[in-house]
């Protein structure tokens, strides 16, 4: 069953955020997901929501998804997202 991430990004440090940045999608690809949402425009229309860059990755299972996430490559770079930006994070089943 397909999975997601999805991610909403406030980043508080540009600078160290871009040592970031380049650095993300080769981990996704090698874990067999792509890109479906990678900040651009968000226009909240109901509730109190307000994402600051969302990020929505879809990966081919639940596993899949954990083990880029917990994989050495994105470990070794998901600290600098974690200090150069406030963020929330879900893993979520697809239909």
């Amino acid at each position: 069953m397909t999975a997601y991430v999805i991610g909403d990004v406030e980043i508080t440090n540009p600078e160290g955020y871009e040592e970031y940045r380049p650095h993300v999608p080769a981990t996704v690809e090698k874990y067999g997901g792509k890109y479906l949402v990678r900040g651009g425009a968000a226009e909240p229309v109901e509730g109190s929501w307000a994402p600051q860059r969302l990020v929505v990755l879809e990966f081919a299972s639940m596993e899949r998804v954990k083990e880029w996430y917990n994989s050495p490559e994105y470990t070794a770079i998901r600290g600098i997202r974690i200090g150069n930006s406030n963020s929330n994070v879900i893993f979520v089943d697809g239909i």
